[in-house]
């Protein structure tokens, strides 16, 4: 059992110092147990706010609680104390004492100066410790504090005395002696050995917390595992159809990218799939005896393939032991080998090697993955196969030798997969890349332009009924005007003018007129359109970069617009501004084009394709559209694109059900030289280095919003998105989208758009509702954008979507970034130079009148840019899963869970607290019911300098709702620092539960959880996860003990 004594503050402390003051502190003593709170400098109204735990073995003895003067060079003053029974306490209702003053006595009855003062103080029994191993946090060091074993250093803060301030603990206080157990088993020199060189000083044992497996690939549905066991096995050991029976089994469709350590093999063979992977793990085949062999391996034990887990994963192992070499023994190696995927065309392997026997093998294994794909056709018409090996180091525990077992392994793996590629080429013939043909090249080999005589589109386009209708007519009239006399003068006819004389030869003149002018309007239209059939077929693309390649190959079941009931379609492709048009193919409804297309190589990967079909009219008449379409590059898959039929949008392209048959194609001819051309153009219009982020951050961005492997970050920046509630999250840039990522209380928002979507970019002065930041307002193009929509603010009657951003990090750099690649995408050259003039204009009139206020403003920002910058690492993204929360602190506070509701309710009370607890400027929103029975909150404050000396804002929030079948709160809360150091690169959760004790009469049961979600890797997490416990631990101690203060108060 354990007896909880929380310090609140005191009052009244007489003056023992010359200076009229005091510089108090407390001292607790229960049996060989001794306690010390900070010392509070030159005050008499000290506020201490710490907690203590003593452990009690005897109900008869008292706790000692003295108030003492610190004295810099003689001994401490002694003010006052107060004795408190045990037996009181374990004999009082609830076992507690509830928040009570006490009054100071002096140690004898004949003291002089009998007036002590008083001091506030909580004394309970508490069956759980107040505070809780911090576990699996950072790099899952355990920061766990024993307040009997350990007193931190508090950061100083001003209380409420004037010219008040606190002063460093000083650990006085003597843990109890060891036991003779304990004596008699002393710290070998092992494990001295074992603690320098183990990271955080932590020794692998049985007792262990189980660490989070953080380094396994997200694509991989089936790891490794050691304690399955075997559920079933197949019946002989026969490979094939151990394969038939993968094949059956739903699997997941996309393959697993390669592992982070790199990529050891990759080549091409002449063979089948199925074929290839038989030859790698089946168990008749001798390849991997072979590899084993050549590599010095001995004692090779093959296991058969078996399912397991209920028929899901199909695993064998494999023994050996590997080779002597100069630097390592033999020793013994266990290779676990599962199938990821096997579905006939796809095979991926992911093998598990462990060496228990080499130094720190308990720590590590080496995970090595085996993609087998189908490769391009050869020249024979055979089918090849493409094998790709990666790999990378699985740490289970963290060590201090981390880089250099990597370097290590990095080394042999690679001359081990050097005799395995060796091995496998004398077994199977690889092929050259440049002996076959790329797959665009053999497709589009194959399309030939049909060619037509003048002739025969002459009798295509005139063999109708109205051309030959009126031929006929016209060879009518010319035989009558031949037989028939010259009619006599009557009416108001004269000699030249013969007018009809009735009206039935009315009508049939008006017919023959009309029939002569459709005629003439073929005959026109056929000559203008036989000068203009030429298109922009085989026009080669020029210079390097991407380049898009598309085809059009036929049309089908389009609109007829004629009398004739066809038409004569054409095809128009627009992509980044450019066009190419399509020949024109006369009285078609199924047109056969097979005509290519290339564009001019693009300095970035496109991203839209806009596809129109038109009927031509003549070139001074507007053409009709029989349907357009959208190819959107981010939201497709380019190898799904070298063949399909794309459906025609549009009133009449929708009645007929109209498609068009294209084979698109986007290579880079750059290679990675491409990205770094296109960041160091980014650079020049930002003003900021721009860092090339590594293939594992790009991966985890391409995952997290579904872009195709081509898209790759430029930047990114924690902010927030405003709408009814601001949404604290990230804002991704790349080349051509703009999105948006955030995961609030378990609920993911995400969205993206495209840059030539963004028709209008301003930027607001700062308002309340802003928590005093600028507010960037993007407006998207009527129509543009709509599957965003659920993340804009408004919606106007155009249907333009307005998305609002602030609280930016560093906004300077946010809106310089963000200025220019909208520029660089969706503006043409006249856009952008008025836009730089708008943006001079608007600069030079907001200096002159506000010149000094900017100013300020612009050296804070930088001033902020810079420390980050100066501390920043070459981190990278890293996708933001569900944040791990620890239990850090558990107690029993003397207050009814209505009144600890105060302190989240927006009233004086909360102010208040908070800003004793050092948080400077603060304002909230009010209380907006999200969902029934949970409500949201916004939270803005910034740190005293006693707090940070960065003195940085917090932007927070907090979501209430009640306890499900409990008398209770659950509150969350997700906060955000900017101005610090490295605060863009983590986001902070917090959790208080809090219901009623049901075996007391007043009092709830606090219990709060704390969680780091890392968004950027730093070497430094650790360290900084500590500081900020420590931090939060403190305040988290001030705010209780105010709230319980203030309860004694209104009491």
């Amino acid at each position: 059992m354990k007896l909880l004594v929380r310090v609140i503050e005191g009052r009244d402390i007489p003056p023992m110092d010359p200076n009229g003051l005091s510089d108090p502190y407390v001292k607790l003593v229960l049996g060989k147990q001794r306690f010390k709170t900070k010392v509070v400098k030159k005050c008499l109204n000290p506020s201490w706010c710490e907690e203590f735990s003593f452990r009690v073995d005897d109900l008869k003895e008292e706790v000692v609680i003295s108030v003492l003067d610190e004295d810099k060079y003689f001994n401490d003053d002694f003010v006052g104390q107060i004795k408190v029974p045990i037996s009181r306490v374990f004999d009082a209702p609830d076992k507690s004492l509830g928040t009570a003053w006490y009054t100071l006595r002096p140690k004898n009855k004949k003291a002089k100066n009998k007036d002590c003062g008083e001091i506030l103080l909580t004394i309970c029994f508490s069956q759980s410790n107040l505070l809780v191993d911090l576990q699996s946090v950072g790099d899952n060091a355990p920061l766990s504090r024993k307040y009997a074993d350990i007193a931190f250093e508090s950061p100083s803060r001003s209380t409420n005395g004037p010219g008040c301030s606190s002063s460093p603990v000083r650990s006085e206080e003597a843990a109890p002696a060891p036991s003779k157990d304990e004596k008699s088993h002393p710290q070998t020199l092992a494990s001295r050995i074992a603690l320098m060189f183990n990271k955080n000083g932590d020794i692998p044992s049985a007792t262990t917390n189980k660490l989070p497996d953080i380094l396994e690939p997200p694509e991989i549905d089936n790891p490794v595992g050691d304690d399955d066991k075997s559920d079933e096995q197949p019946s002989s050991s026969n490979f094939e159809e151990v394969m038939r029976s993968m094949e059956m089994k739903e699997q997941g469709g996309n393959i697993p990218s390669s592992l982070p350590g790199g990529v050891v093999l990759d080549q091409l063979y002449a063979i089948e799939p199925h074929e290839l992977n038989s030859v790698l793990f089946s168990p008749d085949s001798s390849f991997f005896k072979s590899v084993t062999d050549m590599q010095g391996s001995t004692e090779l034990q093959v296991g058969s393939w078996k399912f397991e887990n209920g028929g899901e994963q199909l695993k064998r192992v494999v023994t050996y032991i590997k080779a002597a070499t100069k630097l390592i023994k033999a020793l013994k190696a266990t290779e676990d080998q599962t199938y990821l995927k096997a579905d006939g065309k796809n095979f991926v392997v992911l093998s598990s090697v462990s060496t228990p026997d080499a130094p720190y093998g308990s720590c590590f294994r080496a995970e090595v993955l085996y993609c087998i794909t189908s490769g391009p056709e050869l020249p024979s018409g055979e089918q090849s196969s493409r094998l790709v090996v990666s790999w990378r180091i699985n740490f289970l525990q963290s060590t201090i030798m981390k880089g250099m077992i990597e370097n290590g392994a990095r080394q042999g793996i690679k001359d081990s997969f050097e005799v395995y590629g060796n091995v496998l080429s004398q077994n199977v013939k690889p092929v050259d890349v440049k002996e076959i043909s790329s797959e665009k090249e053999q497709l589009l080999a194959c399309l030939k332009v049909e060619q037509q005589s003048d002739w025969k589109l002459a009798v295509q386009y005139f063999a109708n009924f109205t051309v030959i209708s009126t031929i006929l007519v016209g060879l009518y009239v010319f035989l009558h005007i031949s037989l028939a006399m010259p009619g006599t003068i009557q009416g108001l006819e004269f000699v030249g003018l013969d007018l009809p004389d009735s009206i039935g030869e009315l009508v049939v003149c008006g017919i023959l007129v009309l029939q002569g002018k459709r005629v003439l309007d073929l005959i026109s239209r056929f000559m203008q359109a036989r000068v203009q059939k030429g298109s922009d077929h085989g026009i080669k693309a020029q210079g390097e970069g991407w380049l898009l390649t598309v085809a059009l190959i036929e049309g089908n079941n389009l609109a007829a617009v004629d009398s004739s009931g066809f038409s004569d379609p054409y095809v128009v492709f627009t992509c980044n501004g450019k066009t190419r048009t399509s020949s024109i193919k006369f009285q078609r409804s199924d047109p056969l084009w097979n005509e290519i297309f290339e564009f001019d190589a693009m300095d970035e990967p496109p991203s839209v394709l806009e596809v129109e079909a038109f009927d031509f009219d003549g070139p001074f008449d507007e053409a009709t559209s029989l349907g357009h379409s959208e190819i959107n590059f981010l939201k497709t898959n380019i190898s799904d694109l070298s063949d399909i039929w794309v459906p025609l949008q549009g009133k009449l392209a929708q009645a007929c059900q109209s498609k068009l048959h294209l084979r698109i194609f986007l290579n880079n001819t750059r290679g990675s030289n491409v990205v770094k051309d296109y960041l160091s153009k980014m650079e020049k219009e930002v003003g900021k280095k721009i860092r090339l982020r590594s293939p594992q951050t790009n991966s985890a961005f391409q995952k997290l919003f579904g872009l195709p492997p081509e898209e790759f970050l430029i930047n990114d920046f924690n902010c927030h998105l405003k709408r009814k509630m601001p949404l604290q999250g990230r804002l991704f840039l790349s080349a051509r989208i703009i999105g948006f990522h955030a995961d609030l209380f378990g609920h993911k928002t995400k969205f993206f758009f495209l840059w030539e979507d963004i028709e209008d970019i301003q930027v607001v002065a700062p308002t309340l509702s802003s928590m005093g930041s600028p507010i960037v307002i993007m407006t998207l193009k009527p129509g543009r954008g709509f599957d965003a929509r659920h993340g804009a603010k408004t919606q106007d009657e155009e249907g333009r979507l307005k998305f609002h951003f602030h609280t930016f990090v560093s906004f300077n750099v946010a809106q310089r970034t963000i200025m220019a690649l909208w520029k660089a995408r969706s503006l043409s050259p006249e856009q952008k130079v008025q836009v730089v003039e708008e943006e001079s204009d608007t600069r030079n009139l907001q200096v002159s009148e506000d010149d000094s206020i900017a100013k300020n403003a612009q050296e804070m920002d930088e001033d902020s840019e810079s420390k980050s910058f100066q501390t920043e690492e070459s981190g990278s993204f890293l996708d933001v899963e569900d944040v791990s929360m620890s239990l850090v602190y558990s107690s029993v506070l003397s207050v009814p869970t209505s009144f600890f509701m105060e302190l989240f309710a927006g009233n004086d009370l909360d102010r208040r607290v908070m800003e004793r607890a050092g948080c400077l400027n603060y304002s909230h929103s009010p209380w907006e019911s999200e969902k029934p029975d949970v409500y949201q909150r916004q939270l803005y404050y910034k740190f005293d300098k006693e707090i940070s000396r960065y003195r940085g804002e917090v932007t927070s929030t907090q979501q209430k709702s009640r306890l499900p079948e409990r008398n209770g709160w659950l509150i969350e809360e997700v906060m955000t620092l900017h101005g610090v150091p490295l605060g863009d690169y983590f986001t902070l959760h917090l959790r208080y539960q809090v219901e009623d004790v049901s075996s007391r009469s007043m009092g709830c049961s606090v219990q709060a959880y704390f969680g780091m979600a890392w968004l950027k890797y730093t070497r430094n997490q650790k360290r900084i996860t500590k500081n900020i416990f420590l931090n939060l631990q403190e305040r988290r101690l001030v705010m209780f003990s105010l709230l319980e203060k203030e309860f004694v108060t209104v009491k």
